[in-house]
């Protein structure tokens, strides 16, 4: 049996591919990696929504911060 009604993107970051489609075009017009994107922004960001935490503009730059710390 297939599980074709799941989306591993969405399973592991709450996004949908068609979103993601997007989102990896935007990285690659500004020249960010899309992969980096995904393993230190978004896993946290899935992460913090799951949890119901606080997702302000505040929360959001705190969070791109850190996962900017990760890659330095």
């Amino acid at each position: 049996m297939s599980n074709k009604g799941l989306d591993s993107l969405f399973i592991h970051y709450g996004i949908r591919k068609d979103d993601m489609a997007t989102i990896e075009a935007i990285c690659e017009k500004y020249e960010v990696e899309a992969e980096w994107l995904k393993e230190y922004f978004l896993k946290a960001y899935h992460e913090k929504k799951i949890k119901n935490e606080d997702l302000d503009e505040k929360a959001l730059k705190k969070l791109m911060e850190k996962a900017l710390q990760k890659i330095k």
